[in-house]
């Protein structure tokens, strides 16, 4: 169990991180009119296990947040790769 635990908290760190970055990212693009990153990437890399670091970007960059979709489905994303960690961790232990 504890191989799996490590290898999921591994893998939904690294996606979080990526996800936190690729908000911070998209701010500075849209400050400087420059090319952005879409809107499905973001979501995507949130429903990949990234829901949490895009939860914290959109907070620390204050970025996304007029959008509905952002403001509720970051949330429940993140909740959803909660729910699916612990489901690894339970059923692979």
């Amino acid at each position: 169990m504890d191989s799996i635990f490590w290898l999921a908290a591994g893998y939904w760190l690294v996606m979080s991180a990526a996800a936190f970055i690729l908000f911070g990212m998209d701010k500075s693009a849209a400050r400087k009119k420059r090319r952005r990153i879409s809107e499905r990437t973001l979501f995507t890399f949130s429903l990949l296990g990234g829901g949490a670091g895009a939860w914290a970007g959109m907070s620390v960059w204050r970025h996304k947040t007029k959008h509905a979709s952002f403001r509720v489905g970051i949330p429940l994303i993140t909740v959803l790769n909660i729910a699916i960690l612990g489901a690894i961790v339970y059923y692979a232990g």
